[in-house]
């Protein structure tokens, strides 16, 4: 007898006994009734003097075999397996090409006669299920098996409450594909919501891409599928094919996939975590303090074009150094969930559960993350739960009607990016968001989350016209699902991960942004200061001698910068699209530029807040950002005679890190209206800025901006009584930084 691993058998079969192979993104189809089967009943073309006799089974029901053939059943373990009745244990198995099937109970095979298409069946003398194995016979080729239909479900029923309560707070470990040992057998546990399908099946590498074999069980009103495939280990490729109520069929990706194929591939991957994390010492203390009485200062990444072409494992070699020599706290990652699309920066997720296949398995990731941590650098994630695009292999109408998405069009259709916006107001789908959010942190240990476009899911009417919208239940325009969702998400995580952060990209006056659920707020950590970033913008690219006119838009910030936990951004949406580099926004001939960029960033690290920069504008890159070659590295090289003005600008950067680090004043009293006081507000004419900011003891920085090409000698300013004397901490005009 050939024995071989169950999970690769299709790989070797022969040829003929072979269905054409597909591609994972093909939905390949043999017409039904085309499966070849053994010629006659009970031959199997080869003797065993020792087995059992079968008696030959009662036929299924006409519509049964129909409905188990087309991948249509709800409750294929009903039919197939083994099943005790007066005469003996009825034997049934769908096996699709196969010349014959046997049952083999305690090493004595019995042959199964065959129904045609695929199903074989029989009736043993016995009184009960035994353990028992099939084993499958192919032209030149047998294998022994487990029958996955002899297994009860491998998904306890307080999963299944937790999941239609909407309250499962780590989904991600009762639905997928889940590696594991169940009922003494390795295998793979294969689960997945689609409560308006008519039948579910799993294809994948391990079936050659046919679904037949493998239809999945309803576990009832929970609207879970499920089916346990033995053998079937890490790494083999899969989707699931879904029968709608009306007959259509068609292959999906696992929406709770944790590893997937590298783009444009699109299937999902069976994985499982080897990963040692040695971090202990970062998570025990990344909340001491808290984050808005604590220094940090952001550097914001797309790690497939911070340098092209490394991996997660090369990335972890040489970005923590960099992050760390430079003295930032954190690093910003744009989206790293899987995306088809790289031209969309990752904003466009069809993989929520998946860190992109492009540099890497998920352990590698990991070890990325694991090598920050040891540098003592943390980790922000940009995370996209307000819309996903419309890929038909992905979440969009994923059982053949919207469930991801609102049914209304209204309410589905995102107007600006032309993808669909999540049903919010469903539990189910909430949950998938809520746990997606706690995966993240507590499987890969993320430091926090940068939820991208909140104002787009806190607004019914975001970019819509009259009529183009539903009013809620009170008449208004907000959105009370999405409300509760990010209070939900948000309560849920800083309940769960001790020391994480939420930062909000919220781009309108929604009061509440950062107070706790518990106070009616959203409960964010910290909020994007999109005002702050845009009327500093506008004044920096006034030319000097204009700048008068628009003195208020430096100062208006400190209007309304106590209302919420504030950070300063300038990320990679202002260095694209035609806004230039930041550099390059700057008036005047190129050492003005730099005299201006340096001006600026010693303004915006001492101004009340935290920073954020994207990469390339530390060293004041004049070109926008490009997706396909990221920063011009080449700028910082001595060898382009770069020393006295990119590396200047980045050794400057690298000092005002060290300055904000070590003087408590820039960051202790962010939140406490007491840490600020103007000491010249209404210098127009000057285009100066002078204000203090004080530490939790009292201790003073005085900053003085000069946003004029004028040198100004012996200029009154008035400081606190006490102080003897004043130190230079920091001048961004000197020589060593190009001045």
């Amino acid at each position: 007898m050939a024995l071989r691993d169950p999970s690769r058998s299709a790989h070797s079969q022969p040829a003929e006994a072979l269905r054409p192979g597909g591609r994972s993104g093909h939905d390949r189809r043999r017409p039904a009734g085309k499966h070849s089967s053994a010629g006659r009943r009970g031959h199997t073309g080869r003797s065993d003097p020792g087995r059992r006799e079968s008696a030959e089974a009662a036929p299924l029901d006409g519509a049964d075999r129909a409905r188990l053939l087309s991948g249509s059943h709800h409750d294929p373990h009903a039919l197939l397996g083994a099943h005790p009745g007066p005469d003996g244990v009825t034997f049934r198995a769908l096996r699709p090409f196969a010349r014959g099937v046997s049952v083999v109970v305690d090493g004595r095979r019995t042959p199964l006669d065959s129904e045609g298409d695929g199903l074989f069946s029989g009736v043993l003398p016995l009184d009960a299920i035994p353990e028992y194995t099939l084993t499958v016979s192919y032209d030149g080729a047998e294998y022994e098996v487990h029958d996955p239909y002899r297994f009860l479900p491998a998904l306890g029923e307080f999963d299944l409450h937790l999941i239609g309560e909407g309250r499962h707070e780590q989904l991600w470990k009762a639905l997928g594909a889940e590696p594991m040992e169940h009922q003494g057998v390795t295998g793979t546990r294969f689960t997945v919501w689609a409560p308006n399908a008519q039948g579910v099946r799993i294809a994948g590498d391990f079936s050659h891409w046919d679904g037949t074999a493998f239809p999945m069980r309803s576990l009832g009103s929970s609207g879970v599928w499920e089916l346990f495939l033995p053998g079937v280990g890490e790494g083999e490729r899969y989707k699931f094919e879904i029968t709608t109520r009306y007959g259509a069929r068609f292959l999906k990706a696992d929406p709770m996939a944790r590893r997937t194929e590298t783009p444009p591939a699109t299937a999902s991957v069976v994985t499982a975590s080897h990963h040692t994390w040695d971090d202990h010492e970062w998570l025990a203390h990344r909340g001491d303090p808290p984050v808005h009485e604590a220094p940090f200062s952001v550097y914001e990444v797309h790690l497939p074009s911070w340098r092209p072409g490394l991996t997660y494992r090369e990335l972890a070699e040489q970005l923590p150094p960099y992050v760390k020599d430079l003295g930032f706290t954190h690093v910003e990652l744009m989206p790293v969930a899987e995306h088809p699309f790289g031209g969309s920066w990752g904003y466009q997720v069809t993989g929520f559960y998946a860190p992109t296949a492009r540099l890497g398995t998920p352990d590698d990731f990991k070890y990325l993350i694991d090598r920050l941590h040891q540098a003592g650098i943390g980790v922000i994630m940009d995370w996209v739960p307000a819309h996903f695009p419309r890929d038909d292999w992905a979440l969009a109408r994923f059982d053949g009607y919207p469930l991801y998405e609102p049914g209304d069009a209204r309410r589905a259709d995102h107007p600006d990016w032309g993808t669909f916006e999540f049903d919010l107001g469903r539990t189910e789908v909430r949950n998938f968001l809520v746990a997606n959010a706690v995966y993240w942190c507590e499987e890969f240990h993320i430091d926090g989350l940068r939820v991208d476009a909140v104002a787009s899911m806190l607004y019914l009417d975001y970019s819509r016209e009259d009529g183009q919208w539903v009013p809620n239940a009170y008449g208004g325009r907000e959105d009370l699902d999405a409300v509760r969702f990010l209070q939900e998400m948000n309560a849920t995580l800083y309940r769960r991960v001790p020391g994480v952060v939420t930062i909000a990209e919220e781009s309108t006056d929604w009061g509440g942004v950062t107070q706790p659920t518990d106070r009616g707020g959203l409960g964010f950590g910290l909020k994007w200061n999109m005002g702050w970033m845009h009327d500093s913008l506008g004044y920096m690219a006034k030319e000097p001698v204009h700048r008068k006119y628009h003195h208020n838009e430096m100062t208006f910030s400190m209007v309304y910068a106590y209302s919420e936990n504030y950070v300063l951004p300038i990320s990679h949406d202002e260095v694209v699209h035609g806004k230039q580099a930041l550099v390059s926004k700057m008036p005047g001939d190129w050492w003005q530029q730099r005299a201006n960029h340096r001006a600026y960033l010693g303004f915006m690290w001492a101004h009340p807040g935290k920073q954020l920069l994207f990469m390339g504008q530390e060293f004041a890159q004049g070109a926008e950002w490009s997706v396909d070659h990221g920063p011009d590295w080449w700028l910082t090289d001595p060898a382009y005679g770069a020393e006295a003005d990119h590396r200047g600008v980045r050794d400057l950067v690298r000092d005002l890190n060290a300055v904000y680090r070590e003087t408590p004043a820039l960051w202790q009293r962010d939140s406490d209206p007491g840490g600020f006081r103007w000491v010249v507000v209404d210098a127009a004419e000057d285009n100066v800025f002078a204000f203090l900011r004080f530490a939790a003891d009292g201790a003073p920085l005085l900053s003085v901006s000069n946003f004029s090409p004028v040198v100004r000698h012996g200029y009154g300013l008035w400081v606190p009584e006490g102080v003897a004397a004043w130190e230079e901490v920091l001048n961004t005009d000197a020589g060593r930084y190009g001045g």
